[in-house]
């Protein structure tokens, strides 16, 4: 991928050693915690116990912010870049999910 389709912030650099980094320690938690939320809303979906489901959409919801502010520090640091948007492919993908809306009954 060329750099004009990556938005991203200036790289923060960090030592370049055998030990883990900032970013090293950073980017483990942020990968665990999306495991996290992912297990969560599994379990969300399978909860059959009121009061069990509200405590656990309290902790999805804690893990959800949690790893969202992982997210903005590995963004603000530069070490997670995302992909701009191609017009054509939003385009593309518009086009099919509005005719996936044709084949369901009209409401």
């Amino acid at each position: 991928m060329n750099q004009q389709q990556k938005v991203q912030n200036t790289e923060t650099q960090v030592p370049k050693t055998p030990q883990m980094s900032e970013r090293d320690f950073v980017n483990d938690v942020l990968a665990s915690e999306k495991y996290l939320t992912g297990a969560y809303s599994i379990a969300l979906n399978e909860a059959s116990n009121q009061g069990l489901y509200q405590d656990l959409a309290a902790i999805f919801k804690e893990t959800q912010d949690c790893q969202r502010n992982l997210y903005n520090l590995m963004f603000k640091n530069g070490w997670y870049s995302l992909e701009k948007a191609d017009q054509h492919k939003i385009q593309q993908a518009y086009q099919q999910y509005s005719g996936y809306m044709n084949q369901f009954p009209a409401q």
